[in-house]
């Protein structure tokens, strides 16, 4: 097969796969806006606002679509995040063949790990973060002022904080990545530790309100999973290879050892 013929064969698998992955989601996508419907995934995500909030509170739309293409957003981010792990075998299927089995072998492992602790960063972001960080918002609210939040405000608002701890939570498979691919020794992660305790601080501080406890729910994580990083890295690297000893020349009596012995060694033979 020529060169040409490869490049076509190869373009029309990736076509092959894409679409497969657009059905995939479009599927889901018609599945949910059945059961439970769009209405529903939007309050059940507005949830921790909504319980916060005084009795008789409620959100609010200020444009005259957002009703409809809100919820429609987060049925599509929602059948996405379902169909996720069949568009990541579909991008495995597609790349495995042109990698080696020492890469397959570490490749995997860092696709399926780094899935599982995004979702593991939004549903620490929702279930943990959230309910304190609209809590703290509600309550330090001046007096006569209701809290009534747009809708499209506060999908981007908990997009921004999904993101954050999502990625957060990548910090692991990250560390061995740079340690495996002879980037960064382990020793230099632990030598550093003191300026990412730090930055993990100001971190905290840009991507959520200004409130001590939130800020903490994101370094003290981020900083918790750096040190995970740096355990796992430790079992899988390599050891530094010893460098060799420096030519030292043979004494008068190691020389005369050494030619008996090959001497002695060619009577034998």
């Amino acid at each position: 097969m020529s060169d040409e013929q490869s490049i076509i064969s190869h373009l029309l698998e990736l076509r092959d796969r894409l679409l497969r992955c657009v059905v995939a989601v479009i599927a889901v996508f018609i599945a949910l806006f059945f059961y439970p419907g769009a209405n529903r995934l939007y309050s059940l995500l507005a949830k921790p606002l909504l319980s916060t909030l005084p009795k008789g509170g409620q959100m609010i739309a200020t444009e005259v679509t957002t009703p409809f293409f809100v919820p429609m957003k987060v049925t599509g981010m929602a059948a996405f995040l379902i169909a996720l792990p069949f568009i990541l075998y579909q991008l495995w299927r597609f790349i495995a063949p042109g990698m080696y089995a020492h890469e397959k072998r570490f490749a995997l492992p860092v696709i399926v790990s780094g899935t599982l602790l995004f979702f593991l960063g939004m549903a620490f972001a929702y279930f943990a973060v959230f309910p304190l960080v609209f809590g703290f918002i509600t309550k330090t609210a001046p007096q006569g002022v209701a809290v009534m939040t747009d809708i499209g405000k506060y999908l981007d608002f908990v997009l921004t904080l999904f993101m954050a701890f999502g990625i957060t939570f990548e910090v692991p498979v990250v560390v061995v990545l740079l340690v495996k691919m002879g980037w960064i020794s382990v020793a230099k992660l632990k030598e550093i530790r003191p300026y990412v305790i730090v930055g993990a601080f100001v971190i905290g501080a840009i991507f959520t309100p200004p409130d001590v406890i939130s800020q903490f729910m994101l370094a003290v994580p981020l900083w918790l999973l750096y040190e995970l990083g740096i355990l796992v890295s430790s079992f899988i690297s390599k050891p530094a290879p010893e460098e060799d000893e420096p030519y030292r020349p043979l004494a008068e009596d190691e020389m005369d050892a050494e030619l008996d012995r090959m001497e002695e060694t060619e009577k034998q033979k």
